[in-house]
């Protein structure tokens, strides 16, 4: 029988999840890993659960005892062990809830105890690790992905910091120029020491924030990082449970995997006018660019031709769909008036109730208003007083981001009425006009950006 360990938050230690579900305690040469081992079978899979911080986020970075835990795992019997970590993004395109399968790190650390060899008694051991992640379980991983439509990167560097502090913004800069895709605190040490254990180790990474590096984002916080993991912690949950279904899969197959990814490779570089673009390109492509509109100097971005296209339009639906479709959400807020299309068709989809954020004197009911600045004179938003409940989650959307005065009207209005942003989604953002510094108290989706064109 295949055995499984897991290391991290999943939620799969549900009693209910296992069949002949048990605790267990164990010793090692190391001390006792960071929690017990919750054990059982899923499938044809026996799998072995270990809290990388304690049962109850105890235990800091730089304390976790990561050569009990892969200890104990190997005297356990385990060929593999999947490990799941929240990183944060050192990239513009890794967006918050997006998965990263990594195939690198860089090690940071520098009160560790990663090795399990203190002393060399016959001879030097010296564990090569030019690729730590397990091949094999990266493949599965993707493969499992792409089934259940799961945004991710095929690859990803984390660098792994000590802990428990956040880093600075010139560290997380430097991070950048070393060629890191993501940062965490865990997962060099557990690779390192997987590796010298000769177990097939790999890590899903989930990422929750964009470190400090960014400008235009407000530096991450614990409790940020707690909200996007558990908005997402049923995906991961899917996504294990998909892998754990694969990981009997003969070798065999995962060479005829390879085999027709390297074809795709020569496909490519002989048919390059066959290679398709992403559904973020396509989406692109049936915007309308109209010069001097409304004024002179301005490029409008005009959204009708990608509306009455039909692929176009359903592709928009499923990118949003497919990220919010596990987030808590109680309505959906769309502003006047291209908002109005996209929230309705969205709410339709995700079986949540619309609500209308409208200009000044439309709606009938008693309304609550919000006003904001435009380049010259005022303008101002209203919501209707029983839109909204306390503590409501809303999602806010419109069609395009541009200085962001609309938007953060409308949000502050779902507040004032008791409401919480859960994020603001838009199909298109103009970076340059620096619309997301305007809300960057709220999280901020856009599909695809018109930067410098």
């Amino acid at each position: 029988m295949t055995k499984l360990g897991i290391i991290g938050g999943s939620g799969l230690d549900n009693p209910n999840l296992l069949k002949e579900y048990k605790e267990i305690e164990i010793e090692t040469p190391f001390g006792k890993p960071t929690s017990a081992i919750i054990t059982g079978k899923i499938g044809n899979t026996e799998v072995f659960f270990i809290s990388r911080h304690g049962k109850k986020h105890s235990i800091p970075p730089s304390q976790v005892n990561y050569r009990a835990n892969i200890y104990a795992l190997g005297k356990l019997g385990c060929q593999y062990i999947l490990a799941t970590t929240a990183v944060g993004s050192l990239k513009q395109e890794i967006e918050r809830g997006d998965f990263v399968i990594l195939n690198q790190f860089i090690d940071f650390t520098k009160q560790r105890k990663t090795s399990f060899f203190e002393s060399f008694s016959n001879k030097p051991e010296h564990t090569p690790m030019a690729s730590p992640f397990s091949e094999l379980l990266r493949k599965k991983i993707a493969r499992c992905c792409q089934e259940l439509n799961i945004t991710h990167h095929k690859t990803g560097c984390v660098v792994t910091i000590e802990g428990p502090r956040f880093s600075t913004k010139a560290e997380s800069k430097m991070f950048q120029l070393l060629g890191a895709d993501v940062i965490n605190m865990s997962i060099a040490s557990e690779a390192i020491l997987a590796n010298e254990a000769g177990i097939e180790y790999a890590a899903i990474a989930l990422s929750t924030d964009y470190d400090c590096w960014k400008e235009d984002e407000l530096p991450v916080t614990w409790e940020a990082i707690l909200k996007i993991f558990s908005e997402n912690s049923e995906k991961m949950k899917k996504l294990l449970l998909k892998v754990i279904e694969r990981i009997d899969e003969k070798e065999s197959e995962f060479i005829e995997e390879k085999r027709i990814e390297e074809q795709g490779k020569i496909d490519e570089i002989i048919q390059p006018q066959e290679k398709t673009i992403s559904d973020e390109e396509f989406i692109k492509s049936k915007i309308r660019t109209i010069p001097h509109f409304p004024k002179q100097g301005i490029m409008f971005r005009d959204i009708t031709t990608l509306l009455k296209d039909a692929m176009a339009f359903q592709k928009t639906l499923k990118i949003l769909e497919e990220r919010y479709k596990n987030m808590e959400i109680d309505l959906i807020a769309g502003i006047e008036s291209r908002g109005f299309v996209i929230a309705s068709a969205l709410a339709s989809k995700l079986n949540k109730g619309l609500i209308l954020v409208r200009k000044p004197n439309k709606l009938p009911a008693e309304k609550l208003r919000e006003e904001y600045d435009l380049e010259y004179g005022k303008d101002a938003v209203e919501i209707h007083l029983d839109a909204i409940k306390q503590n409501d989650k809303v999602l806010l959307v419109d069609d395009l981001l541009a200085t962001g005065g609309t938007s953060s009207a409308a949000a502050n209005l779902i507040e004032k009425l008791g409401g919480k942003i859960i994020e603001i989604a838009f199909i298109v953002e103009l970076p340059e006009l620096k619309g997301k510094e305007k809300l960057a108290k709220w999280h901020v989706f856009s599909i695809l950006g018109f930067k410098g064109e």
